[in-house]
Formats: C-alpha cells, sequence, structure tokens
C-alpha cells in the first residue's frame, strides 16, 4: 500500500508595517508638524522609529520593514533607515494627505501584496515605547501563530491604573494562545468608569497593533468597507496614489471600519511596559527617575525642586523651588506647565496654526532632501542661514526676484551654479548671487557641506522662488 506523502505547508513571509503618521502636537515644541516625535530621540539615542525597528529583531526581519508615513517625512524617514544600515529601497510609503489608519494600513498591504501573493502582515505605531523586548518579542511569535489561523489579532494591554486617555477593548471568551475573543471597543472612559474596568480583569487598553493576514484582512475590507478597498485598488494597481484621489478616501481608523465588526478579531492580552508617549506626563512615567523623582536632559541645574521633567537643547536651564512642573526649551521656544495639564499643550498648538505661527510647524532647523537649513538671525531686511548640503545631493535650480543672496563655503566643497557660470568653491572661499540670477548649490564631495548664506532684500518669502527643476534635477 503506497505511502501518503505528507504536505508541509509553507510559512507565510511575515511583514512589519510601521505607522508614521501623525505631528505628535501633545509633545510640542519638540515635536512639530515637519519634525514629529517619531523622528526624536526621546527615549535614549535613537529616534522613536529607529527603537520600534530594533526591537522586531530577531523574531522578525528589518530588512522586511514598511513604513507608512506623510510626504512631507518620506524623505528624512529613509535616512532614518539608512542609519540602522536598513535600505529605505521600497520600504517607505508615503501617503499625500492623513486619512486615519484605515486607510494607510490597506495602502501598507496592497503595496506588499505587489510582490507577495500572501503575508502575514504586524502593524506597529512608530511612536510607542517598550521597556520589556524579551515579553514583546514572545508576543510577537503568539500573535504570527494567531494570524496563521486565519485570526486578526491586536495587542490589549492589561491596565495597571484607572487611564482616562486611552481607548479599551473588553475581552470575552478564552481561546488559545492566551488571546480573548472581542465583545466591544470602548472610547475613552472618565475615572470611576476605568476603576471598573481595572476591577473587571478582562478589558485592556488598545494599543493600535495588529497582527493578520494579508488575505484575510482584504476580504474584510471587501466585506465592510468595500468602496475604500475598490478606490484604494484602482490608485495602487495605476500608481496614481494622488492627493486629488486620496483626500477622496473616508477618514476612518481601523477600529471603527474593520475591528468594530469582524467575526475574526481576537484581543490577545500583554504586559510588556508598553506607553504610546502621548505627552510630557506619559514620557516622564516611563524614563527612569533621578534624585527627587526628577527627570532632566540637556544643560539643567536644579535646586529644591522635585517630581519635575525638564529638557534643554543648547542652553543652560536653572530651576528653583518647582514641583510637577515640565520645563522644555527648544532654540526658539520654551514650554512650561504643570506635569499633569502637560497634554493641554495640543489647543495651544491648535491655536498657533489659527496664527499663523512657524513655531507650530517647524524647529528653527528644517529638514529637507538634500540636508538641512537653520535660521541663525532674521529681520524684516535680512537673513541668515546655516545650510548642510548631503554629499552627493543638490538643491533644486531656482531664483530670486526679491533677494539677493551670499555664500561662504565652511566646510567641505561647494559646486555652485551661479547665471551662466559653474564654479567650485572650498572652505573659506565665498560667491554672491545678485536677484534673478539663476542658481544651484551642489555637494561634489563625500563630507557634508557646510554654507553660511546670508540673504537680502525687501521679500524673503519662500514663495519669493522661482524653481525651474526640483531637488533632484527633474524639470
Amino acid at each position: 500500500m503506497p505511502v501518503k506523502k505528507r504536505t508541509v505547508k509553507k510559512e507565510l513571509p511575515v511583514y512589519p508595517v510601521l505607522l508614521a503618521g501623525g505631528s505628535g502636537s501633545r509633545l510640542w515644541p519638540i515635536s512639530r508638524e515637519l519634525f514629529p516625535k517619531q523622528l526624536v530621540n526621546l527615549v535614549g539615542d535613537d529616534s522613536l522609529i529607529q527603537n520600534t525597528i530594533k526591537r522586531l529583531s530577531p523574531v522578525l526581519r528589518p530588512d522586511d520593514v514598511r513604513i507608512v508615513c506623510g510626504e512631507d517625512h518620506f524623505f528624512e524617514i529613509g535616512r532614518h533607515l539608512e542609519a540602522l544600515h536598513i535600505s529605505s529601497d521600497d520600504k517607505v510609503i508615503s501617503e499625500p494627505c492623513g486619512r486615519n489608519t484605515a486607510p494607510a494600513i490597506l495602502l501598507a498591504v496592497l503595496e506588499i501584496l505587489k510582490k507577495e501573493k500572501d503575508v502575514i502582515i504586524l502593524i506597529f505605531p512608530s511612536d510607542h515605547v517598550i521597556s520589556d523586548v524579551e515579553k514583546f518579542q514572545k508576543n510577537l511569535k503568539t500573535t504570527i501563530t494567531l494570524a496563521n489561523a486565519e485570526y486578526i489579532v491586536t495587542f490589549g494591554v492589561k491596565p495597571d491604573y484607572p487611564e482616562t486617555g486611552y481607548g479599551y477593548i473588553e475581552g470575552a471568551k478564552k481561546i488559545k494562545g492566551g488571546a480573548r475573543t472581542i465583545k466591544r471597543f470602548i472610547e475613552k472612559p472618565d475615572e470611576k468608569t476605568a476603576e471598573t474596568y481595572l476591577r473587571a480583569g478582562n478589558f485592556f487598553w488598545n494599543s493600535g497593533m495588529f497582527a493578520f493576514k494579508a488575505s484575510i484582512i482584504l476580504r474584510e475590507y471587501r466585506t465592510h468597507e468595500p468602496a475604500m478597498l475598490k478606490s484604494m485598488q484602482n490608485m495602487v494597481s495605476k500608481n496614481n496614489v494622488t492627493l486629488k484621489n486620496y483626500e477622496k478616501l473616508p477618514d476612518k481608523s481601523i477600529d471603527y471600519a474593520i475591528m468594530e465588526h469582524t467575526k475574526r478579531g481576537v484581543v490577545l492580552p500583554v504586559d510588556f511596559g508598553w506607553s504610546d508617549i502621548g505627552s510630557w506626563k506619559s514620557l516622564y512615567d516611563f524614563l527612569p527617575k533621578e534624585e527627587d523623582d526628577n527627570v532632566t536632559e540637556g544643560d539643567v541645574i536644579l535646586q529644591n525642586t522635585r517630581g519635575c521633567f525638564i529638557r534643554g537643547d543648547n542652553r543652560l536651564v536653572v530651576a528653583n523651588d518647582l514641583e510637577n512642573i515640565v520645563i522644555v526649551e527648544t532654540p526658539d521656544t520654551v514650554f512650561v506647565s504643570d506635569l499633569e495639564k502637560s497634554k493641554n499643550v495640543k489647543a495651544i498648538v491648535q491655536d498657533l496654526k489659527k496664527q499663523g505661527r512657524k513655531e507650530y510647524k517647524s524647529h528653527l532647523t528644517v529638514y529637507r532632501p538634500w540636508g538641512t537649513y537653520t535660521i541663525l538671525e532674521e529681520s524684516s531686511m535680512s537673513k541668515i542661514k546655516r545650510i548642510v548640503v548631503y554629499p552627493g545631493a543638490k538643491l533644486s535650480l531656482q531664483m530670486h526676484y526679491h533677494r539677493s543672496e551670499h555664500w561662504i563655503v565652511a566646510q567641505g566643497t561647494a559646486k555652485i551654479t551661479n547665471g551662466d557660470q559653474v564654479i567650485i568653491l572650498k572652505e573659506n572661499e565665498s560667491t554672491f548671487v545678485p536677484k534673478a540670477n539663476r542658481h544651484r548649490l551642489e555637494n561634489p564631495g563625500r563630507i557634508p557641506l557646510h554654507i553660511i548664506e546670508v540673504q537680502m532684500g525687501h521679500y524673503l518669502e519662500e514663495d519669493d522662488i522661482v524653481r525651474y527643476d526640483d531637488d533632484f534635477g527633474r524639470k
């Protein structure tokens, strides 16, 4: 009698997808629209997005990571990947505008399925922190097993106090792996309700982390969000993910669009020291405390001060006789608040935006595809910048009607187009760019190029620029 060959199921590839949208306005003034918290070194020497990638290894391959972000952050996120020796090619997926997590996740799934027949996908917000990485990685393995069994898994963090700033998930029947079926999702409760959840033992903080098969989640979109799926498939298949098309998508979270309706949802209770770093208070709570329960960073001197979070940038910060206060100093802003109420800074950021203040949007140092520029001094008639151009990079070919520019090379070698001339300048050499002259700055060298730029004129705004191509020479 012939022996039947046992068929071995081939394991599906596993792709981690990081969601890196949002501006993190509750962590202003460090986190700003053009440089949000996921790009900032808030815990240790790495940015939050780099920390998120590092803790996936060795369970998941960092080379398989995909990151969904806004267009303004595309190049800087790529550089954060390269700093970890991970090629950024095809790994950063940009949205023309933010439309919440349901479209962002769907976009990532469809982009991955251009190359794969089916995969396991794990979703991680890129701005969270975890203290027990070993326990986290053990939970990753469990979620992959559950996803292979065609469950849609969400991580539910076991609460250790009645938090009112998080959404909750009520777990029901226990299944394998310690997971529970999902009874319901709950919006942020008041303190009394949160206390009852804590005592009940089957309510968990909604972490925003998920695991599922791509084929299974697409089936759920087809059932519960068919219009969104059809629109996104049309955009992705035609490589036509444009602002005009994307902004028509509904602004929905994955919870509201899929998880509240699916029959396949399960919650895996976890306890690995998780925080979403949603405010200065939550960052204070996560970080180790110094003497008198203070957390400090930078050049800080304290006297008779306790329970405070104080972060300096490039100036000495001295605090005297304070308690439960947050002080955050940046080159252009100082934020001071009661620590418990520091999350209310979000309303201040909205006011700054209404007033047209640039501090809500960018720091004095602005990151561009070609490098950075820092505003050193500014008046109605002049502006002084420090420009750093990465090796091999160049700015767009441009011209200004209302201002002239003087460039002085402080470090490196500059290749400069100035009218009909192309010249090479080295350290301590300079050139003058008159009004209405076409000009371009390039770095042909192997080290960063540092330029001091002095702008003079009656009109110094960005819309004075006439561009002939972009920062890659494309017309």
